[in-house]
């Protein structure tokens, strides 16, 4: 819903400059964004109508509620703890291979990070990991050596090839 939280500090009578901000002052991202936040939180169904959604789909709405982006420590928890979460969707794809995925410190929250400055949030997660995934999926069924793949931050920020654990190498360690 792009620009709607200007049709709703227009409707209100709010100028740009933020709240309480001078007029050489400028905001900071975090205030722009509280702002932001809070003037979606008083849209009405005449600022929907002024966006363009017609009466009918409004009328459709009983109740209307904004919601915030998910930070990061949200979208981590999104990526690992539900019953049905992607890491755990994916440990299972490769156990039926017999190789364990392990996602090592931090590898997670780089995913995260990844989803939010693609703006995508929650449902960015998966095209994320698919891309971190592909090669890997692939090449591990065609492998009987490898035991075990360590997805790392280094694998997300540098692109990096994920650590590959081979059976010998596990069991002289």
């Amino acid at each position: 819903f792009v620009g709607l939280d200007d049709i709703v500090r227009q409707r209100i009578g709010q100028k740009k400059l933020g709240f309480g901000v001078a007029k050489n002052e400028k905001l900071t991202d975090e205030q722009k964004k509280e702002e932001k936040a809070a003037l979606l939180a008083q849209v009405q169904p005449e600022d929907l109508l002024k966006f363009g959604l017609i009466p009918e789909f409004i009328g459709r709405l009983p109740l209307i509620a904004s919601l915030e982006d998910l930070d990061e420590a949200a979208l981590v928890k999104v990526l690992s703890e539900p019953k049905n979460a992607l890491t755990k969707q994916y440990k299972k794809l490769f156990e039926l291979e017999n190789v364990q995925l392990r996602f090592a410190d931090g590898a997670l929250n780089e995913i995260a990070k990844e989803a939010i400055k693609r703006k995508s949030g929650a449902r960015g997660l998966r095209a994320i990991m698919e891309s971190i995934m592909l090669d890997i999926m692939f090449e591990a069924p065609s492998d009987p050596d490898i035991k075990e793949i360590v997805i790392s931050a280094d694998t997300i920020t540098k692109k990096e090839l994920p650590l590959v654990v081979y059976q010998h190498q596990k069991e002289s360690a």
